[in-house]
């Protein structure tokens, strides 16, 4: 009698890798908040682009990228020069949509082991 195997399944991996990505958004929104930004949108989704966090701090509009990573290459890695324009395009958007005549920047939140936050201010440049 032959023995069945356990099926691999790609669908509950994606699910666990979901759900651990909105946990860090959540703590990076919390870290945020704590550090003097107003969150404006989370999940921002555009025609161009979508966006993790829209904040605001002062007169500067940030656009953040989080990524759930285990290290600091593999995150930066994991933001290709495509998805970089489709972001600080989705940025440009929002912000012409709101008014907003101050500066914009483009910022990376990795989120590592036991919820270690490193946030890149200007991870890079708004084209």
């Amino acid at each position: 009698m032959a023995r069945s195997r356990p099926v691999h399944d790609d669908t509950s991996s994606r699910k666990r890798a979901e759900k651990a990505g909105r946990r860090a958004e959540k703590l990076c929104e919390f870290w945020l908040r704590l550090k003097g930004y107003r969150i404006l949108a989370i999940r921002h989704k555009s025609p161009v682009g979508e966006i993790d966090i829209i904040a605001r701090r002062g007169n500067v509009m940030v656009a953040v990228e989080v990524k759930n990573r285990t290290d600091r290459a593999t995150a930066l890695h994991a933001i290709t020069p495509k998805q970089q324009n489709r972001i600080a395009r989705a940025l440009e958007a929002y912000a012409g949509k709101i008014g907003h005549t101050g500066d914009l920047r483009l910022d990376l939140m990795i989120v590592r082991n036991w919820g270690r936050i490193e946030h890149l201010r200007n991870a890079w440049q708004v084209s």
